[in-house]
C-alpha cells in the first residue's frame, strides 16, 4: 500500500495503480477522454491534468496527466489547484473549437461524456470565431451512425476497434487537426463487436442506427436489467423501451461475465422482439385456419386438452427454467422433454458431468482474459460464443507482458505495451474443421474433421500425464502439434481449454476433460471453459430428459393425446420429415411461443408468449451461473409468460401447488431445489418484496419526462403506468436513486456523470466488481476429486467413405442463431445458405463455386450452391448451421453430394 495525498487529504492506496483510476475510485470528479478502464492510457486528450507536488514545501508543483502516472508512496497532487483547473479548462476549450455544438440534435444527449466533461471543465461559452474543420460522414453499414463532425481526436474508437477487438477496416487518416476516423471507404464494418463504437465513444460520432429510426430521447427509456438471449455467455445487458417497443440494448457491466462490451448479434439482435412474426393474441384452430380468441377460453381449451393426463410437453433452451419447470409439472416428469436433440441431449450431459464430477473449476469470461495459454478444440468462438473471442484476444497478450514488467512499464501504460509486443502473442492453438477468425493470431492451428480433434486432444492429455489414454496411430504431424500444445500449456500459470457443443461430439468434450484434469494435477489454476448454443441450454440440460428424436416412438403408444410445445421451432431440431411425423402422432398440438413458427399450422391452440422484453425468468449459463432478466415493458393484454399460462392451466385443472406461483423466485427456487437436490431458498435476484427505504427501484431516469408530442395526435393524456408485482421496480420514474444491488442495475448515473462512463460511481474500485455485488449465483462448482479418472473411449482415426462426404456445422454470428435472424437491421447481414467443399473435393465433383448442387442426406434432398472453402480437410463439407434453406439438416452426418443438372 501507498500514501497518497490529494489536496492535502491522506488516503491509503494500492501502490503502481494508475492514478486517474485511483483519483476516480476515490470519489474524486477528474475529467477525461482518452483513457478507458479496459483499453488503457495513452495520454492523448491531456485532458485529465492535475498538479504534482515534489513534497509538504513544494508549492508551485509541475502538471501532469493523472492517466500516465503510477501512484507511488508518499505522492502529493492537486485536483483542484486553479492551474490544473485552467490547464483542464483550455484543453475543452480547443478540442471544441471544431464541434459543432448540436447537442439538441444529437442521439448522443444527455448520455454524452463530452456534454460532462464540457461541464465539469468549466468551459460555458465558445469564443473560437474562425471556420470550423468539417468531414465527411460515411455509410457504415445497418448498425452504426457517423457523425465524424462531433470528433475530439481521442483516439478511442480505433484503440477498441484495432488494439482490443482485433479489426482492421477501422483506422485513423490525416495528421495534425485534418485527423479521420472511418473506413478507408464507405461500407459495412466487419469486426463483430462495432456495435461497442456507440458505447466507448465518449461524443456522439458512433451513435446507434437501430435507436435513430425510433425517435426516442435516451431520458424517456424505460430500462431494466437483463440477460442477452443469443448464446450461452449470459452477457448482462440493460433493455431499453419506449412506448411498449424495445428500441435499444446497452452492455450491463457485470465484472465476471462480460465486462465493458458485449457483441453485435448481442446488442442488435434485440428487433426481433417487434417481428413481423410475433405472436401477439391467443388463436385456435378452426377447419383450416387459425382465429382469435379470448384468455379465458384459451386457458379453457389449453386445460381441456390437459385435463386427460395423456400429454408429452416439449420445452426449450431458449425458455426460462421457470417456463420450463412449470411445463415438466404440468405434463409429469416421465412426459417431459427439454426440446434438445439426440446429440445435444448426450454433449450437454457429457459437459454438466464434467462440470460437476471433475476437479477443475470452470473460468468466467474473465478469468480467460486473464489465461497466459489457450487451447480451442472444435469451436468458431467468433460465431458461437463472440464475447470468447473478445477475451482470447486479450488473452493472448498476457505473456508478453512479463517483458513488461522486467522493463517496469505499468499495465496500464497501453501505447509503451503495445510498442513493447508488437506482433508477439501468447500460445493459442485452434483446432477447427474451419477456419476462424481468430486463426490470424494463434499460434498454430489445425483443421481436421472433429473425431480427429478429439484425438488431437486425448494425445495432448497423454503428453502431459502418460496415465491418460494413448492415440494409436496418430499422425506424425498431429503428435508434434501435440507435444507442442502440452509444453506451451505446462509452461503456463494460468492455462484455459475451450470448448462446447458446436460439432456435437461427445468424443472433443472427453478430451478437453481429460487435458484438464491432467493438467490441474500439476497447475491449480487450470480452469476449463465450455461453450453452449443457447440462453438456457445448461439449464435446460438440467431436467435431464431423452431427446426429442424419441417422442414419435412414445406416441405410437396410443397413451398420448396432446403435445405442449414451448418456445421451441422443432424443425430447426429435426429433420422436416422428422419433425412432421413428431406433429401427425398427437390429436391435439399447443403451442407457446412469442415467434411464428412450421409448427403453427398444425397447431390446435397457439398461446402468445412473452419475450425476454416483456416477462421476468431465470437463465444458466455456460458456467453455471443462474441470472434473472426483467421485463422492460409491460406487453399486450394477451401476452403473457410460459410459465404463467401454464400456471394458469394447472390451477384450472386442480394442481394445487401451482397456486402460490405468483413470481419467478417462487417458482425457480422450487425448481433448482429439485433439479439440483438441494434444500434452501435460491434467491437469483431480490425478490418482488425488496425494498430500499421503503421504496421500489424505478426504471425510467429521473429525467423521465412522460409522454411527447409524438403521441399527441392520439391522446394528451399520461396513461396510469402498469404495475410490476413480479419485481422491486416500477415502471415509472419515482422510487429509491441510491446504490442497489448488482443485479437490479438498470442505470448508470451520478451527480454530473450521465453518460455510461458513470458505471465507474457504482464499482468498489474502477474496473472491479460492483459495490452490489455481481449479477448472478454460481450453481455448478467442481467435485473437489483429484483422483486421475480418465475418458478413454478414443475415436477411431476419419475415414470418408466412398462417395460419400462428413458434413460439418459451420457457424454464421448473423444467421445460426434463431431469435436474432428475424431482427429486422441484422438481418440483412445473414449469408445466403451454401455448401463448403475444399478444391480437392469441388474438383472431383466437377463442380465450380456458385454451381448449384443437390445434397442427399438421411434420405432428404436439399439444394444448395457450392462454395469452395480451401482449408476445409479431406472428405468434409461444412454446411451452415440455422439458416434459412439448411434449418432441420442434421449435423454432423454422411451426405451425398451431385451437381445439379
Amino acid at each position: 500500500m501507498a500514501t497518497l495525498y490529494i489536496d492535502d487529504k491522506k488516503f491509503e492506496v494500492e501502490e503502481g495503480k494508475n492514478l486517474l483510476e485511483t483519483v476516480l475510485t476515490l470519489g474524486f470528479d477528474l475529467p477525461y477522454f482518452c483513457w478507458h478502464p479496459a483499453l488503457g492510457s495513452v495520454g492523448a486528450c491531456r485532458q485529465c491534468a492535475v498538479i504534482q507536488y515534489k513534497d509538504k514545501e513544494d508549492t508551485m508543483g509541475k502538471i501532469v496527466m493523472a492517466c500516465m502516472e503510477p501512484v507511488s508512496d508518499g505522492m502529493r497532487i492537486s485536483v483542484e489547484a486553479e492551474k490544473a483547473k485552467q490547464f483542464r479548462a483550455s484543453v475543452i476549450e480547443w478540442l471544441m473549437v471544431s464541434h459543432p455544438h448540436d447537442c439538441p440534435i444529437c442521439d448522443e444527449g444527455g448520455e454524452c461524456h463530452l456534454q460532462d466533461m464540457t461541464v465539469m471543465s468549466g468551459h460555458n461559452y465558445r469564443r473560437y470565431k474562425f471556420k470550423k474543420v468539417t468531414f465527411r460522414n460515411q455509410e457504415l453499414g445497418p448498425f452504426i451512425n457517423h457523425e465524424m463532425n462531433r470528433c475530439i481526436t481521442c483516439y478511442r474508437c480505433v484503440r477498441f476497434y484495432r488494439d482490443f477487438a482485433g479489426g482492421d477496416d477501422l483506422r485513423d487518416f490525416g495528421t495534425a487537426d485534418h485527423v479521420y476516423f472511418g473506413r478507408e471507404k464507405d461500407g459495412i464494418l466487419e469486426s463483430e463487436f462495432s456495435g461497442n463504437l456507440v458505447e466507448v465513444c465518449p461524443t456522439g460520432v458512433f451513435t446507434d442506427k437501430t435507436l435513430k429510426k425510433h425517435y426516442a430521447r435516451k431520458w424517456d427509456l424505460q430500462g431494466a436489467p437483463s440477460i442477452c438471449q443469443h448464446c450461452g455467455l449470459g452477457c448482462n445487458t440493460i433493455a431499453g423501451s419506449r412506448y411498449g417497443r424495445l428500441v435499444r440494448t446497452l452492455n450491463r457491466f457485470n465484472h465476471d461475465v462480460n465486462g465493458y462490451f458485449i457483441c453485435d448479434r448481442g446488442r442488435f439482435g434485440y428487433e426481433f422482439t417487434a417481428s413481423p412474426k410475433r405472436i401477439r393474441r391467443p388463436l385456435k384452430a378452426r377447419e383450416d385456419t387459425h382465429v382469435e380468441c379470448s384468455l379465458a377460453e384459451a386457458v379453457d381449451n389449453a386445460s381441456g386438452m390437459i385435463d386427460s393426463g395423456k400429454a408429452i410437453g416439449i420445452g426449450s433452451p431458449r425458455a426460462s427454467l421457470e417456463s420450463n419447470y412449470a411445463l415438466r409439472k404440468l405434463v409429469g416428469k416421465e412426459n417431459f422433454y427439454s426440446g434438445l436433440k439426440r446429440t445435444e441431449c448426450s454433449t450437454l450431459a457429457k459437459i454438466y458431468e464434467v462440470l460437476t464430477t471433475r476437479p477443475v473449476p470452470t473460468a468466467s469470461m474473465h478469468q480467460v482474459e486473464r489465461a497466459d495459454a489457450v487451447l480451442v478444440l472444435g469451436e468458431d468462438l467468433t460465431n458461437t460464443a463472440p464475447m470468447l473471442d473478445l477475451a482470447i484476444r486479450q488473452a493472448v497478450r498476457n505473456q508478453p507482458m512479463k517483458k513488461a514488467e522486467a522493463l517496469k512499464i505499468p499495465e496500464f501504460n497501453d501505447f509503451a505495451l503495445r510498442e513493447l509486443a508488437q506482433d508477439e502473442h501468447g500460445p493459442l492453438y485452434i483446432a477447427n474443421p474451419t477456419a476462424t477468425r481468430l486463426d490470424g493470431i494463434a499460434t498454430d492451428v489445425c483443421q481436421t474433421a472433429p473425431d480427429d480433434i478429439a484425438r488431437l486432444g486425448f494425445a495432448i492429455a497423454n503428453v502431459i500425464d502418460p496415465k491418460a489414454p494413448a492415440v494409436k496411430d496418430l499422425a506424425g504431424d498431429l503428435k508434434k502439434m501435440a507435444e507442442k500444445i502440452a509444453s506451451d500449456l505446462q509452461d503456463a500459470d494460468r492455462p484455459v481449454i475451450i470448448g462446447g457443443t458446436s460439432q456435437f461430439n461427445t468424443a472433443i468434450i472427453e478430451a478437453i476433460a481429460n487435458i484438464a484434469q491432467a493438467l490441474h494435477a500439476k497447475n491449480d489454476q487450470t480452469k476449463v471453459c465450455y461453450t453452449l448454443p443457447e440462453c438456457n441450454s445448461l439449464g435446460a440440460s438440467l431436467f435431464d430428459t431423452g431427446p426429442v428424436e424419441d417422442i414419435p416412438e412414445k406416441a405410437k403408444s396410443g397413451n398420448y393425446e396432446t403435445l405442449v410445445i414451448l418456445e421451441n421451432d422443432i424443425y430447426r431440431r429435426l429433420p422436416h420429415k422428422t419433425a412432421d411425423e413428431l406433429l401427425s402422432g398427437f390429436k391435439n398440438v399447443i403451442v407457446l411461443d412469442y415467434l411464428e413458427n412450421r409448427a403453427m399450422p398444425e397447431s390446435s391452440l397457439v398461446l402468445p408468449s412473452a419475450s425476454y422484453a416483456e416477462g421476468d425468468g431465470t437463465l444458466i449459463n455456460n458456467e453455471g451461473r443462474a441470472q434473472r432478466y426483467f421485463q422492460v415493458l409491460d406487453p399486450h393484454p394477451m401476452i403473457h409468460e410460459g410459465w404463467r399460462w401454464i400456471r394458469d392451466m394447472l390451477i384450472k385443472n386442480g394442481g394445487d401447488g401451482a397456486t402460490g406461483w405468483n413470481s419467478p423466485d417462487i417458482i425457480a427456487s422450487e425448481a433448482l431445489n429439485e433439479l439440483l437436490d438441494i434444500d434452501k431458498k435460491i434467491e437469483v435476484a431480490p425478490d418482488p418484496d425488496y425494498r430500499i427505504h421503503g421504496q421500489k427501484l424505478p426504471r425510467a431516469s429521473h429525467r423521465y419526462s412522460g409522454r411527447t408530442a409524438m403521441k399527441a395526435h392520439e391522446s394528451v393524456h399520461e396513461l396510469k403506468p402498469p404495475e410490476d408485482l413480479d419485481s422491486p421496480m416500477t415502471f415509472t420514474m419515482e422510487g429509491y436513486r441510491g446504490p442497489r444491488p448488482g443485479s437490479l442495475n438498470s442505470i448508470f448515473w451520478a451527480p454530473g456523470w450521465n453518460s455510461v462512463q458513470s458505471v465507474s460511481k457504482y464499482q468498489l474500485e474502477v474496473g472491479g466488481k460492483l459495490r452490489g455485488g455481481d449479477p448472478g449465483i454460481r450453481l455448478i462448482e467442481p467435485s473437489g476429486k483429484s483422483e486421475h479418472v480418465y475418458f478413454r473411449d478414443i475415436p477411431s482415426q476419419f475415414a470418408p467413405k466412398k462417395d460419400m462426404l462428413l458434413a460439418v456445422p459451420i457457424y454464421h454470428i448473423f444467421g445460426s442463431e434463431e431469435l436474432s435472424s428475424d431482427a429486422a437491421e441484422l438481418s440483412k447481414l445473414i449469408p445466403e445458405s451454401y455448401i463448403a467443399l475444399n478444391n480437392t473435393e469441388a474438383k472431383r465433383l466437377n463442380a465450380e463455386d456458385g454451381a448449384l448442387v443437390k445434397i442427399i442426406m438421411n434420405s432428404e434432398t436439399y439444394s444448395l450452391k457450392l462454395k469452395i472453402v480451401e482449408k476445409l480437410p479431406d472428405g468434409c463439407a461444412a454446411i451452415p448451421f440455422g439458416l434459412k434453406n439448411t434449418r432441420g439438416i442434421a449435423l454432423p452426418g454422411e451426405v451425398k453430394i451431385e451437381v445439379a443438372k
